[in-house]
């Protein structure tokens, strides 16, 4: 079998994420190093097999992997085809240095809907725009990290707060084309941003970027109908670019912008035949 090597990488502009790193190898072996940042490893084919303090691993397909800042550790193929991964590296904002010994002495995590939720947050940093879904994905998945390492510290309260939803979805209505942080939105309300998105879904049945996304895709409906062309209302009503629309404006309407546009009068013509 060939050597291979496939990587990506890039920064995104989301607080806490210093890395986003996908990779294929088939035999490439990281010799001993050392990371600032926190590593949060998930293997989508194949397995790696590290050593972290003198003790060895491994990463089954059903693991996060949690690696701390600043201890030295290896990695390479555990399986005969290598492996395929996906990588984050994060500062100290969800996870702070007094969490590195529990981390050292407990890097994998057996925990299937926190695996499901990285996955999920991948594929939001893979696309820019969701931001605010990526936000909102990092600080439940670092709140669910740190339930790991240290359960005894976690007292979050899941109880409803309708009037800070309330709240939020005033200030989402108001930043529906500029888009909104939620750091942003949580300073503004003075409100943890867990505790923000928690309480925003237990009202309303459904997330804050869901609900944005779904405003600027009702604005979009409008001005298609209106004759604007695609790439200018994705523009106007606060999508990235054209395709960041269309993805989110499938996902709502099940057609694409440009075919929803071309269906704008089709009724009142056959009405008038």
């Amino acid at each position: 079998m060939a050597t291979r090597q496939e990587v990506s990488a890039w920064r995104p502009t989301v607080p806490g994420v210093v890395e986003v790193f996908h990779a294929h190898f088939t035999e490439y072996a990281y010799p001993m190093h050392v990371h600032d940042a926190w590593t949060l490893l998930i293997v989508d084919d194949g397995a790696v097999r590290y050593d972290l303090d003198r003790h060895e691993h491994g990463t089954p397909h059903d693991t996060v992997t949690l690696l701390p800042p600043h201890v030295p550790h290896n990695g390479s193929p555990a399986t005969p085809h290598g492996f395929r991964k996906r990588v984050l590296y994060l500062d100290a904002t969800h996870l702070p240095d007094g969490l590195i010994g529990p981390a050292v002495d407990r890097p994998d995590l057996r925990d299937p809907e926190l695996r499901l939720r990285v996955g999920q947050l991948h594929g939001a940093l893979a696309h820019p725009g969701d931001e605010l879904e990526a936000e909102s994905r990092l600080t439940f998945i670092g709140e669910r990290l740190r339930s790991h390492l240290r359960p005894r510290l976690l007292t979050n309260d899941p109880r409803p707060d309708p009037a800070l939803a309330r709240r939020l979805r005033e200030l989402l209505d108001e930043h529906v084309v500029a888009g909104l942080t939620l750091d942003d939105a949580a300073a503004l309300l003075h409100a943890h941003p867990a505790h923000l998105v928690r309480a925003f879904s237990t009202a309303y049945g459904i997330a804050p970027h869901q609900y944005l996304n779904s405003r600027r895709v009702d604005r979009a409906r409008r001005l298609l109908l209106d004759g604007q062309p695609p790439g200018e209302v994705a523009t106007t009503t606060g999508f990235f670019d054209q395709s960041h629309l269309t993805r989110h404006f499938r996902k709502l309407v099940g057609v694409t912008p440009g075919r929803y546009a071309t269906q704008k009068g089709r009724r009142g013509d056959r009405s008038g035949s």
